[in-house]
């Protein structure tokens, strides 16, 4: 079974760098990825994967899945200028009677419960002011130190998108408010947390709501945003944000690139067309931190 997911992961390598339509090319995102690119006249010059796997699940009917992790770096080239994505794919290789027959990539966002029961907008403001000056390239080396770890000062959720966020806005100076009060502030302590600093959906209305301590403002579009900014994801388009990300930089065209949890990326382009959670319906909120002095 390594043997043949070793074979897969060099068909998909190659599959990065080639220009050619033939049968190799047998994973969707891959070239979801490289149309992206091309649009914005890119391309990936080099590439490189490396596979473990994670389990060997039950076999049912002569079907034994395997679970693995990929840790995909690709080299790509905009405009005459070079940078690095990065990005651990989740996925699950079925194997009939040993023999591989279909592989796919998880999708983290697909089974989440929408959280009806977490508020979007209780969050009382208090009169005391919270001074402080957002350090962007403070966040954005924080996102860079832990894109594919995590900090063991903080608590490690399943979806872990948001509450990497957040660390990362408080490594910026971002300060924490409103503990004990989960519906209150933005804050993670004693074990407990705030609702907008470990739920997407709750992120995006707390930053532009907020009065106190730490806030957002609304923008209209992608470019407006600075490296230390958030976007907000809304896969299915239904209103409740799925997914948050933070910028670290910036393309060949000035568009963002970002770094997230679930799945763990860095520098990747912030539209996520790529990606198995993307919906032709997605919406994105762009919000740009504000200081408070």
């Amino acid at each position: 079974m390594r043997d043949q997911l070793h074979e897969l992961l060099k068909k998909r390598v190659q599959q990065c760098v080639s220009h050619s339509r033939s049968s190799i090319h047998t994973c969707p995102k891959i070239e979801k990825k490289k149309e992206s690119l091309s649009g914005r006249s890119g391309e990936i010059v080099k590439a490189q994967a490396t596979g473990k796997v994670i389990s060997v699940g039950m076999e049912k009917e002569d079907v034994t899945p395997v679970e693995y992790r990929v840790h995909f770096k690709y080299l790509i080239k905009q405009k005459g200028v070079f940078y690095m994505e990065e990005e651990i794919e989740e996925r699950t290789a079925d194997f009939y009677k040993g023999v591989f027959v279909e592989d796919r990539e998880k999708n983290p966002f697909k089974d989440i419960i929408k959280e009806e029961a977490f508020p979007d907008r209780v969050f009382e403001e208090e009169e005391e002011r919270y001074e402080y000056e957002y350090d962007r390239m403070k966040a954005v080396q924080y996102a860079e130190k832990w894109w594919n770890t995590y900090n063991p000062a903080y608590k490690k959720f399943d979806v872990d998108c948001t509450n990497y966020i957040s660390q990362c806005l408080h490594a910026g100076g971002g300060p924490m408010r409103g503990y004990p009060n989960r519906g209150k502030g933005w804050w993670m302590r004693s074990g407990n947390w705030s609702y907008s600093w470990t739920v997407a959906n709750s992120m995006r209305w707390y930053l532009p709501s907020s009065n106190s301590g730490l806030r957002a403002e609304e923008v209209s579009s992608a470019d407006q945003l600075l490296i230390g900014d958030v976007i907000c994801y809304d896969f299915q388009g239904d209103g409740r944000f799925d997914h948050t990300t933070i910028v670290t930089g910036k393309d060949a065209s000035g568009m963002p690139l970002v770094n997230a949890h679930t799945y763990n990326s860095r520098m990747r382009y912030w539209a996520y067309e790529d990606s198995t959670a993307y919906t032709p319906n997605i919406k994105y909120k762009f919000l740009t931190i504000t200081d408070d002095q």
